[in-house]
């Protein structure tokens, strides 16, 4: 008989790792909201929007639309100064979120950067799981010209977030009665880098101290699991951190 797994959830707790799956709905949804989008700024049979797998979200502005997005316009002034633009954006991240896959109030601005040409890039991140997000996933970003025009839209958000907290919340309950010292003395770390594939394995001496716990999404070829894992900084190693699922203690990324 092979023993029980200490990690695994009880009968009464959500399934670890919580997984999102391709859904048709969301997908539709997505759409519908794009093509309700484009029709109210006067956008007549806009080509398809481009959508992240399986969350859905939109990748980035179709580049052969045949005319143009703004921003709401919010006061006189051109551009708009920061109450104006906050409100205007406030606006946007309300009018797109069922295509940036994630609500307002779960967005914060974290960046806010002006270009050469005067445009304007602002970056949110999705902060709604009990610990932080890490990989290319809940990140909303927003380009804009001083006249309003957008320029690029792309969201990685996490779409489904009550569901996927109440699973990594019971998983940190289970983390918590579980020794915070993982190793990785002895393992076998698989990492890419631009020169492809490699394995190395790590000695006592790589581990630098107080590993952080983190939200990880794992990608499949049609589901994203959400895992709880540990972020553990490397020194003198060809890898900088290293992901370890912390219910499972297996390595789920390496990071070169």
């Amino acid at each position: 008989m092979q023993p029980v797994n200490p990690g695994s959830p009880r009968a009464n707790q959500p399934p670890y790792p919580a997984v999102l799956a391709e859904q048709p709905k969301r997908t539709e949804a997505a759409l519908a909201a794009w093509e309700q989008i484009t029709s109210a700024q006067g956008l007549r049979n806009a080509p398809q929007v481009p959508l992240q797998p399986i969350t859905a979200t939109i990748s980035h502005l179709p580049q052969n639309l045949s005319g143009n997005l703004y921003l709401a316009k919010v006061g006189t002034s051109t551009p708009m100064n920061e109450e104006e633009r906050r409100e205007s954006l406030r606006r946007f991240l309300n009018e797109w979120k069922t295509l940036l896959g994630a609500d307002p109030a779960q967005l914060t601005l974290v960046n806010d950067t002006v270009g050469n040409d005067g445009t304007r890039t602002v970056l949110f991140e999705q902060r709604t799981f009990p610990y932080p997000l890490r990989g290319d996933y809940g990140k909303v970003s927003v380009r804009f010209a001083p006249d309003r025009r957008l320029i690029d839209v792309s969201s990685t958000a996490v779409p489904d977030g009550e569901r996927i907290q109440a699973a990594l919340r019971a998983a940190a309950l289970q983390v918590r009665n579980k020794p915070i010292d993982p190793k990785l003395n002895g393992r076998a770390i698989i990492y890419t880098d631009s020169t492809g594939t490699h394995t190395v394995t790590l000695g006592p001496e790589v581990q630098a101290p107080e590993p952080q716990l983190v939200t990880y999404p794992r990608i499949g070829t049609t589901t994203l699991e959400m895992r709880l894992a540990y972020e553990i900084n490397v020194v003198n190693a060809p890898v900088k951190v290293v992901y370890l699922d912390a219910l499972e203690d297996q390595i789920i990324a390496a990071l070169p």
